[in-house]
């Protein structure tokens, strides 16, 4: 697999359209074209425009693969959310002006939550509630084969190409194949760059990620780990899987995020980690769950099988793993 396939082709083209909607309306609507689902989770007209946009250019692309998402359409099919299936597919026909309410529902549920040795899995907006103050999110698809994650994207339309140099123009997009190396670029496609991550070496010197919801991530473990890190600067808290691709070009040495203790028994899903974590190993780095086991896809929609997260330049993984361990 290499830039000139039609895989990569494929998955480019529809990021980036994807982005382009979100970003669109992020800017028109925000907070104001949100709802909230069963599960009290919220859900944005951009993650169904997006999630419908993605699905139709991959699905004609390749019309026997599976593609696994975060969203359905059941919300967005209910009699009292039929104003935001309208401003789904006014979005939505900006791009593809056949669309119709069925259809983008069609679009969304072309979804399946199978896993077979071959399917894409797509977060359409991973970090809504970043994307709903107008802070990071990233809209992330990757290609598994026989349990592998072979090609990431990552779009991340509200971060600087350079978080040191935030006069630049905003907006990333990360590209990762598997053993040929991660890239970053402009959304556009152009200004594109190899990836590596940091070569610290002495964990007081390192910097670390993590997200911004304290119920993600048990922030007062990250703290303790830091201290015997002897890290004292700050965390970089940011929304999505935006952190791993920090981590690929080196502004943080490490990402992490062990489960709070206020959800007993959660499980990560693959479209939060299935890009982002080949973008960071590519670049030279090391993902395993908090326990040092690779990450595992190999059981449906779920990481079942791991624990929280750890990415690193791969220098300081084994030290981080320690202070995990003490708890």
């Amino acid at each position: 697999m290499n830039e000139d396939s039609p895989e990569v082709v494929t998955a480019i083209r529809a990021t980036q359209l994807a982005s382009a909607l979100c970003q669109r309306i992020g800017k028109e609507l925000a907070a104001k074209g949100s709802l909230v689902k069963s599960d009290r989770s919220p859900v944005t007209v951009a993650d169904f425009g997006s999630q419908a946009v993605i699905c139709k250019v991959l699905r004609e692309a390749f019309p026997e693969d599976v593609i696994v998402a975060e969203e359905d359409s059941d919300e967005l099919r209910k009699p009292g959310h039929s104003r935001m299936l309208e401003q789904v597919t006014r979005y939505v026909q900006d791009i593809f002006p056949e669309a119709t309410p069925q259809k983008i529902c069609s679009w969304i549920d072309f979804s399946s939550h199978q896993t077979p040795d071959r399917y894409w899995t797509l977060d359409p907006i991973d970090g809504t509630k970043g994307f709903l103050r107008g802070d990071q999110y990233a809209i992330a698809l990757a290609l598994i084969e026989e349990y592998r994650v072979k090609l990431g994207l990552m779009a991340c339309p509200n971060l600087y190409p350079r978080l040191k140099e935030p006069h630049e123009m905003r907006g990333c997009l990360f590209l990762a194949f598997r053993n040929k190396g991660s890239y970053q670029m402009d959304l556009d496609g152009r200004s594109e760059r190899p990836l590596s991550v940091s070569a610290v070496t002495d964990s007081s010197e390192a910097s670390f990620t993590e997200s911004v919801e304290p119920d993600h991530a048990d922030h007062l473990l990250h703290q303790r780990v830091a201290k015997r890190l002897g890290i004292s600067r700050p965390p970089l808290k940011m929304d999505s899987q935006a952190k791993y691709g920090v981590v690929a070009r080196g502004e943080a040495a490490l990402y992490l995020r062990v489960p709070s203790p206020s959800e007993p028994g959660y499980m990560e899903k693959i479209w939060d980690h299935a890009a982002g974590s080949i973008i960071a190993e590519e670049a030279g780095g090391k993902v395993t769950d908090a326990r040092g086991r690779p990450l595992d896809f190999s059981c449906g929609i779920t990481l079942e099988r791991n624990y929280g997260i750890l990415a690193s330049n791969g220098i300081l993984h084994d030290s981080v793993l320690e202070a995990i361990a003490l708890g």
